[in-house]
């Protein structure tokens, strides 16, 4: 028969075993507050900083656009935006640039691709062309950026020095095909410019209509250019003014 004694252990051991249960259960996991900001990492907030101020610099320019705006829209303090570029100058540089070599390289690729399968000057002219316009239809943020005036303290990345490195690309496309009709080579700079500026500033006026459909912009453009280019006079001269 159970003795009292007996009794007292047993409520003893359980009193033990339930202090041992007490102090060996998991402890449950803090709660964050609703609300509580994600702590990022100095890539990711540097990163999420690019992106409003792209999407900034879009909407409202260099000129307007505050640290103190830029800062709000990230839910940071302007020292962070200090820390990570130094100001708006050195994200707007950064921004720039990433726009620039992201452009340049999608052209350098469509124009070595084309080169590689055999295509004939006026392809690689049209796939250039492509490029900037199908950079200009998924980047439509990076292209308002860039045609817009680079501020004072940039040193690179204004729109006109991007349209020299585009041209530049160009320029050989040009100078085989004037040597091959008889035209002075020298002059392919000077046309190069004025190829890639009619296309680039009608990529200009497409990015806001949307209309006809890139690929027909493209056509026209060229069909401008290339017919042109096909008869021109290899020492053009202004045309006389009549005498009265």
């Amino acid at each position: 028969m159970p003795t009292a004694l007996d009794g007292e252990l047993n409520d003893g051991e359980r009193n033990l075993a339930s202090v041992t249960e007490l102090r060996t259960a998991p402890v449950p996991a803090a709660r964050k507050p609703s609300g509580a900001k994600v702590r990022m990492t100095g890539q990711q907030r540097r990163e999420q900083l690019l992106n409003v101020g792209r999407k900034l610099f879009s909407e409202k320019g260099f000129e307007t656009v505050t640290v103190e705006e830029i800062a709000a829209k990230a839910d940071v303090s302007k020292p962070v935006v200090y820390e990570h570029f130094g100001g708006k100058e050195g994200l707007y540089a950064v921004v720039v640039d990433r726009e620039t070599n992201f452009l340049l390289d999608s052209i350098s690729q469509a124009l070595a691709g084309s080169r590689g399968k055999g295509a004939s000057a006026r392809e690689l002219v049209e796939q250039a062309g492509l490029a900037l316009f199908d950079y200009i239809d998924s980047n439509p943020q990076g292209f308002r950026i860039l045609v817009r005036d680079s501020p004072v303290t940039a040193q690179t990345g204004s729109f006109a020095s991007l349209m020299v490195d585009i041209a530049t690309q160009v320029e050989d496309v040009l100078a085989a095909e004037f040597k091959a009709h008889g035209i002075n080579d020298k002059f392919a700079p000077m046309y190069s410019q004025m190829l890639v500026g009619m296309v680039a500033f009608t990529g200009q006026w497409w990015l806001d209509v949307r209309k006809p459909k890139k690929e027909e912009v493209v056509a026209h453009v060229v069909n401008l250019a290339w017919n042109g280019l096909k008869h021109l006079d290899p020492k053009p001269t202004l045309a006389p003014k009549n005498k009265s």
